[in-house]
Protein backbone atom coordinates (compact mmCIF):
# COMPACT_ATOMS: atom_id res chain seq x y z
CA UNK A 1 0.00 0.00 0.00
CA UNK A 2 1.38 3.42 -0.68
CA UNK A 3 1.40 5.83 1.66
CA UNK A 4 -2.45 7.09 2.89
CA UNK A 5 -3.91 9.87 1.36
CA UNK A 6 -4.15 13.43 3.66
CA UNK A 7 -7.56 13.68 3.25
CA UNK A 8 -8.89 10.15 4.48
CA UNK A 9 -10.05 9.50 8.17
CA UNK A 10 -11.99 6.48 9.68
CA UNK A 11 -13.82 6.76 13.32
CA UNK A 12 -15.44 3.93 14.37
CA UNK A 13 -18.48 3.49 16.80
CA UNK A 14 -21.83 2.30 16.74
CA UNK A 15 -23.76 3.19 13.24
CA UNK A 16 -27.09 4.26 12.18
CA UNK A 17 -28.37 5.67 9.55
CA UNK A 18 -31.22 4.81 6.99
CA UNK A 19 -32.19 3.82 3.89
CA UNK A 20 -36.09 3.70 3.88
CA UNK A 21 -38.77 5.04 6.19
CA UNK A 22 -39.31 3.02 9.06
CA UNK A 23 -43.13 3.62 8.99
CA UNK A 24 -43.32 2.10 5.14
CA UNK A 25 -40.43 -0.20 5.84
CA UNK A 26 -39.68 -2.76 8.27
CA UNK A 27 -35.87 -3.11 7.40
CA UNK A 28 -35.21 0.48 6.84
CA UNK A 29 -32.53 1.46 9.45
CA UNK A 30 -28.66 0.54 9.29
CA UNK A 31 -27.18 -0.49 12.50
CA UNK A 32 -23.43 -1.85 13.16
CA UNK A 33 -23.00 -2.43 17.07
CA UNK A 34 -19.28 -2.06 16.09
CA UNK A 35 -19.08 0.18 13.10
CA UNK A 36 -16.74 2.22 10.86
CA UNK A 37 -17.23 4.86 9.09
CA UNK A 38 -14.30 6.16 6.19
CA UNK A 39 -14.17 9.60 5.01
CA UNK A 40 -12.60 10.82 2.03
CA UNK A 41 -12.39 14.64 0.87
CA UNK A 42 -15.04 15.65 2.56
CA UNK A 43 -17.21 12.64 1.54
CA UNK A 44 -18.43 9.24 2.67
CA UNK A 45 -16.51 6.37 1.58
CA UNK A 46 -17.77 3.49 2.88
CA UNK A 47 -19.63 2.73 6.20
CA UNK A 48 -20.55 -0.53 7.76
CA UNK A 49 -18.96 -2.82 10.04
CA UNK A 50 -15.78 -2.42 11.74
CA UNK A 51 -14.34 -6.31 11.48
CA UNK A 52 -15.39 -6.00 7.27
CA UNK A 53 -13.92 -2.33 6.98
CA UNK A 54 -10.69 -2.14 8.28
CA UNK A 55 -8.97 -4.14 5.75
CA UNK A 56 -9.46 -1.86 2.86
CA UNK A 57 -7.90 1.37 4.80
CA UNK A 58 -5.37 2.80 3.41
CA UNK A 59 -1.98 2.01 5.36
CA UNK A 60 -1.44 4.32 7.84
CA UNK A 61 -4.71 6.05 8.84
CA UNK A 62 -5.33 6.36 12.32
CA UNK A 63 -8.71 5.04 13.61
CA UNK A 64 -10.92 7.53 15.89
CA UNK A 65 -11.79 5.57 18.51
CA UNK A 66 -15.78 6.29 19.29
CA UNK A 67 -16.70 3.12 20.94
CA UNK A 68 -19.26 3.54 23.20
CA UNK A 69 -20.85 6.33 21.42
CA UNK A 70 -23.39 6.54 18.28
CA UNK A 71 -21.93 8.29 14.91
CA UNK A 72 -25.17 9.24 12.45
CA UNK A 73 -25.98 11.40 9.66
CA UNK A 74 -26.35 15.32 11.19
CA UNK A 75 -29.92 16.32 11.99
CA UNK A 76 -31.34 18.72 9.06
CA UNK A 77 -33.75 21.16 10.48
CA UNK A 78 -35.98 22.25 8.19
CA UNK A 79 -37.58 25.24 9.79
CA UNK A 80 -36.51 28.16 11.79
CA UNK A 81 -35.70 31.54 12.40
CA UNK A 82 -32.14 32.95 13.02
CA UNK A 83 -32.88 36.28 13.29
CA UNK A 84 -35.39 35.28 16.42
CA UNK A 85 -32.61 33.84 18.30
CA UNK A 86 -32.34 36.90 20.68
CA UNK A 87 -36.27 36.42 21.64
CA UNK A 88 -36.64 32.63 22.26
CA UNK A 89 -38.62 31.96 25.02
CA UNK A 90 -40.56 35.73 24.68
CA UNK A 91 -44.11 35.11 26.23
CA UNK A 92 -47.26 35.88 24.66
CA UNK A 93 -50.82 34.99 24.54
CA UNK A 94 -50.50 33.51 20.57
CA UNK A 95 -48.77 33.71 17.33
CA UNK A 96 -50.57 37.03 15.90
CA UNK A 97 -49.59 39.19 19.12
CA UNK A 98 -46.12 37.36 19.88
CA UNK A 99 -45.31 38.51 16.36
CA UNK A 100 -46.40 41.79 16.94
CA UNK A 101 -45.09 42.12 20.13
CA UNK A 102 -41.42 40.37 19.86
CA UNK A 103 -40.64 39.12 16.66
CA UNK A 104 -41.12 42.32 13.99
CA UNK A 105 -39.10 44.54 16.50
CA UNK A 106 -36.14 42.09 16.94
CA UNK A 107 -36.32 41.88 13.15
CA UNK A 108 -35.75 45.40 12.32
CA UNK A 109 -32.52 45.20 13.65
CA UNK A 110 -30.94 43.33 10.83
CA UNK A 111 -30.12 45.58 8.16
CA UNK A 112 -27.29 46.35 10.12
CA UNK A 113 -25.06 43.70 9.13
CA UNK A 114 -22.56 43.84 11.94
CA UNK A 115 -25.24 42.91 14.28
CA UNK A 116 -26.47 40.41 11.25
CA UNK A 117 -23.38 38.77 11.59
CA UNK A 118 -23.00 38.23 15.19
CA UNK A 119 -26.34 36.62 15.37
CA UNK A 120 -25.54 34.43 12.54
CA UNK A 121 -22.36 33.23 14.32
CA UNK A 122 -23.94 32.60 17.35
CA UNK A 123 -26.68 30.81 15.94
CA UNK A 124 -24.79 28.50 13.90
CA UNK A 125 -22.29 27.36 16.43
CA UNK A 126 -25.55 26.70 18.46
CA UNK A 127 -27.08 24.85 15.84
CA UNK A 128 -23.89 22.57 15.71
CA UNK A 129 -23.90 22.22 19.40
CA UNK A 130 -26.95 20.61 19.10
CA UNK A 131 -26.01 18.48 15.73
CA UNK A 132 -28.20 20.38 13.29
CA UNK A 133 -25.41 20.32 10.05
CA UNK A 134 -27.86 22.02 8.02
CA UNK A 135 -31.21 23.68 7.86
CA UNK A 136 -33.89 25.49 6.48
CA UNK A 137 -33.53 29.05 7.45
CA UNK A 138 -35.73 32.63 7.62
CA UNK A 139 -33.23 36.04 7.17
CA UNK A 140 -35.17 39.11 7.78
CA UNK A 141 -36.65 41.18 5.11
CA UNK A 142 -32.68 43.21 4.86
CA UNK A 143 -30.45 42.03 2.02
CA UNK A 144 -27.93 42.13 4.69
CA UNK A 145 -29.46 39.31 6.64
CA UNK A 146 -28.91 36.93 4.23
CA UNK A 147 -25.58 38.34 2.99
CA UNK A 148 -24.54 37.99 6.58
CA UNK A 149 -26.25 34.59 7.04
CA UNK A 150 -24.19 32.84 4.00
CA UNK A 151 -20.82 34.64 4.74
CA UNK A 152 -21.25 33.07 8.20
CA UNK A 153 -22.40 29.96 7.13
CA UNK A 154 -19.79 29.59 4.30
CA UNK A 155 -17.08 30.44 6.84
CA UNK A 156 -18.09 26.89 8.72
CA UNK A 157 -18.63 25.06 5.52
CA UNK A 158 -22.24 24.08 5.99
CA UNK A 159 -24.88 23.14 3.91
CA UNK A 160 -27.62 25.61 4.65
CA UNK A 161 -30.39 26.59 2.75
CA UNK A 162 -32.23 30.78 3.44
CA UNK A 163 -33.39 33.33 2.17
CA UNK A 164 -34.77 37.22 2.66
CA UNK A 165 -38.19 37.44 4.05
CA UNK A 166 -40.79 38.67 1.21
CA UNK A 167 -43.19 41.15 3.42
CA UNK A 168 -45.26 43.83 1.49
CA UNK A 169 -48.53 44.17 3.91
CA UNK A 170 -49.92 43.70 7.35
CA UNK A 171 -46.56 44.31 8.59
CA UNK A 172 -44.84 47.36 10.37
CA UNK A 173 -43.80 50.01 7.87
CA UNK A 174 -40.19 49.55 9.19
CA UNK A 175 -40.34 45.96 7.78
CA UNK A 176 -42.22 46.06 4.41
CA UNK A 177 -40.27 45.90 1.19
CA UNK A 178 -42.48 45.78 -2.17
CA UNK A 179 -43.75 43.71 -4.44
CA UNK A 180 -41.26 44.01 -7.14
CA UNK A 181 -38.42 45.42 -4.95
CA UNK A 182 -38.79 42.25 -2.75
CA UNK A 183 -38.73 39.77 -5.48
CA UNK A 184 -36.24 41.70 -7.21
CA UNK A 185 -33.46 41.61 -4.52
CA UNK A 186 -34.52 37.99 -3.98
CA UNK A 187 -33.02 37.04 -7.34
CA UNK A 188 -30.08 38.91 -7.45
CA UNK A 189 -29.17 37.18 -3.68
CA UNK A 190 -29.94 33.86 -6.34
CA UNK A 191 -27.74 35.04 -7.76
CA UNK A 192 -25.08 35.72 -5.80
CA UNK A 193 -25.46 32.44 -3.10
CA UNK A 194 -27.44 29.67 -5.02
CA UNK A 195 -25.10 26.69 -5.38
CA UNK A 196 -22.15 28.89 -4.16
CA UNK A 197 -20.36 26.17 -1.99
CA UNK A 198 -22.91 24.57 -0.22
CA UNK A 199 -25.38 27.43 0.17
CA UNK A 200 -29.06 26.95 -1.09
CA UNK A 201 -30.59 29.72 -1.87
CA UNK A 202 -35.22 29.82 -0.41
CA UNK A 203 -37.46 31.65 -1.78
CA UNK A 204 -39.54 32.93 1.33
CA UNK A 205 -42.82 34.56 1.42
CA UNK A 206 -43.41 34.91 4.88
CA UNK A 207 -46.79 33.54 5.07
CA UNK A 208 -49.67 34.74 2.87
CA UNK A 209 -51.38 37.60 4.73
CA UNK A 210 -48.11 39.60 4.86
CA UNK A 211 -48.20 39.44 0.62
CA UNK A 212 -49.86 41.23 -1.60
CA UNK A 213 -51.23 38.88 -4.27
CA UNK A 214 -49.02 40.70 -6.73
CA UNK A 215 -45.29 39.84 -4.47
CA UNK A 216 -47.00 36.12 -4.03
CA UNK A 217 -47.62 36.14 -8.07
CA UNK A 218 -44.11 37.32 -9.07
CA UNK A 219 -42.37 34.97 -5.86
CA UNK A 220 -44.25 32.27 -8.15
CA UNK A 221 -42.67 33.17 -11.44
CA UNK A 222 -39.29 33.57 -9.45
CA UNK A 223 -39.63 29.76 -8.15
CA UNK A 224 -40.80 28.71 -12.05
CA UNK A 225 -37.74 31.06 -13.15
CA UNK A 226 -35.45 28.80 -10.87
CA UNK A 227 -36.41 25.71 -10.05
CA UNK A 228 -33.98 24.13 -8.04
CA UNK A 229 -33.98 26.91 -5.70
CA UNK A 230 -36.39 25.91 -2.54
CA UNK A 231 -39.60 27.59 -1.44
CA UNK A 232 -40.29 28.37 2.30
CA UNK A 233 -43.25 29.94 3.75
CA UNK A 234 -46.04 29.40 6.85
CA UNK A 235 -48.98 27.12 6.38
CA UNK A 236 -51.73 26.37 8.84
CA UNK A 237 -50.37 27.05 12.23
CA UNK A 238 -52.68 28.85 13.88
CA UNK A 239 -56.46 28.91 14.00
CA UNK A 240 -56.92 32.70 14.06
CA UNK A 241 -54.35 32.87 11.04
CA UNK A 242 -56.30 30.47 8.93
CA UNK A 243 -59.44 32.85 9.77
CA UNK A 244 -57.38 35.86 8.72
CA UNK A 245 -56.37 34.01 5.10
CA UNK A 246 -59.74 33.00 4.55
CA UNK A 247 -60.94 36.99 4.97
CA UNK A 248 -57.76 38.13 2.55
CA UNK A 249 -58.19 35.37 0.50
CA UNK A 250 -62.28 34.57 0.04
CA UNK A 251 -61.36 32.87 -3.55
CA UNK A 252 -59.11 30.10 -2.20
CA UNK A 253 -60.43 26.57 -1.06
CA UNK A 254 -58.06 26.41 1.66
CA UNK A 255 -55.20 28.08 3.28
CA UNK A 256 -52.78 25.90 0.98
CA UNK A 257 -54.56 26.83 -2.04
CA UNK A 258 -53.48 30.24 -1.70
CA UNK A 259 -49.85 29.09 -2.32
CA UNK A 260 -51.20 26.50 -5.32
CA UNK A 261 -52.56 29.72 -6.99
CA UNK A 262 -49.46 31.30 -7.53
CA UNK A 263 -47.12 28.37 -8.83
CA UNK A 264 -45.40 27.52 -4.98
CA UNK A 265 -46.16 24.30 -4.88
CA UNK A 266 -43.62 21.79 -6.11
CA UNK A 267 -40.51 20.11 -4.96
CA UNK A 268 -38.38 21.54 -2.58
CA UNK A 269 -41.28 23.86 -1.65
CA UNK A 270 -41.38 23.37 2.41
CA UNK A 271 -44.66 24.17 4.55
CA UNK A 272 -44.11 24.98 8.03
CA UNK A 273 -46.44 23.76 10.46
CA UNK A 274 -49.75 22.08 8.51
CA UNK A 275 -51.80 21.41 11.42
CA UNK A 276 -55.18 22.94 10.03
CA UNK A 277 -54.83 20.74 6.65
CA UNK A 278 -57.28 18.76 5.19
CA UNK A 279 -57.14 15.37 3.24
CA UNK A 280 -57.61 17.42 0.03
CA UNK A 281 -54.40 19.67 1.43
CA UNK A 282 -51.98 16.64 1.83
CA UNK A 283 -53.07 15.22 -1.12
CA UNK A 284 -52.60 17.75 -2.83
CA UNK A 285 -48.77 18.43 -1.32
CA UNK A 286 -48.12 14.94 -2.23
CA UNK A 287 -49.22 15.31 -5.89
CA UNK A 288 -46.84 18.26 -5.74
CA UNK A 289 -44.03 16.95 -4.35
CA UNK A 290 -44.27 19.74 -1.43
CA UNK A 291 -43.19 19.17 2.13
CA UNK A 292 -44.22 19.48 5.67
CA UNK A 293 -42.10 21.24 8.62
CA UNK A 294 -43.45 19.62 11.72
CA UNK A 295 -42.14 21.81 14.44
CA UNK A 296 -44.26 20.88 17.87
CA UNK A 297 -42.08 22.51 20.32
CA UNK A 298 -43.00 25.49 18.71
CA UNK A 299 -47.01 24.67 18.29
CA UNK A 300 -47.16 23.87 21.51
CA UNK A 301 -45.22 27.13 22.95
CA UNK A 302 -48.10 28.93 21.23
CA UNK A 303 -51.02 26.58 21.54
CA UNK A 304 -51.71 26.59 18.13
CA UNK A 305 -52.19 22.78 17.88
CA UNK A 306 -51.62 19.14 16.96
CA UNK A 307 -49.82 18.27 13.83
CA UNK A 308 -51.44 15.02 12.30
CA UNK A 309 -48.84 12.46 11.47
CA UNK A 310 -51.66 9.89 10.42
CA UNK A 311 -53.24 12.11 8.13
CA UNK A 312 -50.03 13.07 6.66
CA UNK A 313 -49.02 9.51 6.12
CA UNK A 314 -52.06 8.53 4.34
CA UNK A 315 -51.42 10.91 2.02
CA UNK A 316 -47.68 9.76 2.10
CA UNK A 317 -46.34 13.53 2.41
CA UNK A 318 -42.93 14.40 2.45
CA UNK A 319 -42.30 14.97 6.31
CA UNK A 320 -39.67 16.19 8.52
CA UNK A 321 -39.28 17.78 12.09
CA UNK A 322 -38.03 21.88 12.88
CA UNK A 323 -37.13 23.70 15.95
CA UNK A 324 -38.96 26.95 14.51
CA UNK A 325 -36.66 28.84 16.79
CA UNK A 326 -37.43 31.63 18.21
CA UNK A 327 -41.50 30.26 18.62
CA UNK A 328 -39.64 27.00 19.10
CA UNK A 329 -38.31 26.65 22.64
CA UNK A 330 -34.64 24.76 21.81
CA UNK A 331 -32.43 24.32 19.31
CA UNK A 332 -31.68 20.39 19.76
CA UNK A 333 -33.38 18.72 17.91
CA UNK A 334 -33.05 15.27 20.60
CA UNK A 335 -35.30 17.65 22.54
CA UNK A 336 -37.77 17.98 19.18
CA UNK A 337 -38.36 14.66 18.87
CA UNK A 338 -39.64 14.36 22.46
CA UNK A 339 -42.17 17.05 21.54
CA UNK A 340 -43.06 15.35 19.02
CA UNK A 341 -43.76 11.70 20.27
CA UNK A 342 -46.08 13.51 22.37
CA UNK A 343 -48.18 15.49 19.85
CA UNK A 344 -48.66 12.06 18.20
CA UNK A 345 -49.55 10.25 21.38
CA UNK A 346 -51.63 13.33 21.82
CA UNK A 347 -53.86 12.72 18.74
CA UNK A 348 -53.91 8.83 19.56
CA UNK A 349 -51.14 7.94 17.35
CA UNK A 350 -47.66 6.44 17.72
CA UNK A 351 -44.53 7.68 17.02
CA UNK A 352 -41.10 5.10 17.28
CA UNK A 353 -37.76 6.41 18.05
CA UNK A 354 -36.65 5.57 14.88
CA UNK A 355 -39.09 7.08 12.95
CA UNK A 356 -37.89 10.61 14.83
CA UNK A 357 -34.39 9.85 13.62
CA UNK A 358 -35.02 9.32 10.26
CA UNK A 359 -37.51 11.94 10.05
CA UNK A 360 -34.58 14.50 11.57
CA UNK A 361 -32.11 12.84 9.01
CA UNK A 362 -33.04 10.96 5.94
CA UNK A 363 -36.80 12.29 5.87
CA UNK A 364 -35.50 15.21 5.90
CA UNK A 365 -33.54 14.97 3.23
CA UNK A 366 -35.55 14.12 0.72
CA UNK A 367 -37.92 16.71 1.74
CA UNK A 368 -35.12 18.89 0.41
CA UNK A 369 -34.53 16.54 -2.20
CA UNK A 370 -31.01 15.69 -1.02
CA UNK A 371 -31.00 11.98 -0.89
CA UNK A 372 -27.99 11.07 -1.70
CA UNK A 373 -26.05 14.04 -0.75
CA UNK A 374 -26.78 14.86 2.89
CA UNK A 375 -28.73 12.71 5.26
CA UNK A 376 -27.31 9.07 5.16
CA UNK A 377 -23.92 7.18 4.96
CA UNK A 378 -24.73 6.13 1.44
CA UNK A 379 -21.15 6.18 -0.62
CA UNK A 380 -20.53 10.06 -1.83
CA UNK A 381 -23.14 11.39 0.83
CA UNK A 382 -21.60 14.62 1.66
CA UNK A 383 -19.63 13.66 5.52
CA UNK A 384 -21.64 15.51 8.05
CA UNK A 385 -21.95 13.43 11.16
CA UNK A 386 -22.38 13.80 14.79
CA UNK A 387 -21.40 11.62 18.15
CA UNK A 388 -23.67 11.00 20.31
CA UNK A 389 -23.28 9.93 23.90
CA UNK A 390 -25.53 7.42 25.49
CA UNK A 391 -24.56 8.13 28.92
CA UNK A 392 -23.63 12.21 28.15
CA UNK A 393 -25.96 12.71 31.98
CA UNK A 394 -25.96 10.52 35.06
CA UNK A 395 -29.94 9.72 33.93
CA UNK A 396 -29.40 9.10 30.85
CA UNK A 397 -26.29 6.49 31.44
CA UNK A 398 -28.31 4.56 33.58
CA UNK A 399 -31.19 4.13 31.36
CA UNK A 400 -28.92 3.02 28.57
CA UNK A 401 -27.24 0.69 30.34
CA UNK A 402 -30.91 -1.41 30.60
CA UNK A 403 -31.51 -0.64 27.13
CA UNK A 404 -32.68 -4.33 25.12
CA UNK A 405 -32.50 -3.38 21.63
CA UNK A 406 -31.69 -0.52 19.40
CA UNK A 407 -35.73 1.12 19.35
CA UNK A 408 -35.49 1.41 23.43
CA UNK A 409 -31.89 3.05 22.92
CA UNK A 410 -33.03 5.65 20.42
CA UNK A 411 -35.88 6.29 22.70
CA UNK A 412 -33.98 7.17 25.80
CA UNK A 413 -32.02 9.59 23.41
CA UNK A 414 -35.34 11.14 22.28
CA UNK A 415 -36.65 11.19 25.28
CA UNK A 416 -33.89 12.32 27.62
CA UNK A 417 -31.39 13.85 25.24
CA UNK A 418 -30.58 17.39 24.77
CA UNK A 419 -27.36 19.78 23.19
CA UNK A 420 -25.43 17.78 26.38
CA UNK A 421 -25.03 14.33 24.11
CA UNK A 422 -23.61 15.69 20.97
CA UNK A 423 -19.79 14.94 21.53
CA UNK A 424 -18.95 16.30 18.11
CA UNK A 425 -20.31 17.39 15.15
CA UNK A 426 -18.33 17.37 11.54
CA UNK A 427 -19.13 19.17 8.47
CA UNK A 428 -17.68 17.74 4.80
CA UNK A 429 -15.21 15.45 7.05
CA UNK A 430 -13.95 18.99 9.31
CA UNK A 431 -14.54 18.39 13.02
CA UNK A 432 -17.12 22.01 13.86
CA UNK A 433 -17.86 21.12 17.33
CA UNK A 434 -16.47 19.37 19.90
CA UNK A 435 -18.31 18.90 23.66
CA UNK A 436 -16.35 20.26 26.47
CA UNK A 437 -17.50 18.61 29.86
CA UNK A 438 -16.97 22.18 32.05
CA UNK A 439 -20.20 23.81 30.18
Amino acid sequence: MSNVPSTVQAYRASLLHFHADPAFSKDACLWHEDGLLIVADGKVRAAGDYAQLLATLPDGVQVVDYRGKVIMPGFIDTHLHFPQTDMIASPAPGLLPWLETYTFPTERQFGDPVHAREVADFFLDELLRCGTTTAMVYCTVHRESVDSFFEASAARNLRMAAGKVLMDRNCPEFLRDTAEGGVRDSEDLIKKWHNKGRAMYAITPRFAPTSSDAQLRLSGELAAAYPDTYIQTHVSENADECSWVKSLFPDARSYLDVYDQYGLMRERAMFGHCIWLDDADFARMADTGSAAAICPTSNFFLGSGLFDFEKADAARVSLSLATDVGAGTSFSMLQTMNEAYKVARLRGSYLPAARMFYLATLGAARSMRLEGTIGSFVAGAEADFIVLDPKATPLLARRTERCNNLEELLFALALLGDDRCVGATYAAGRKVHERTTDL
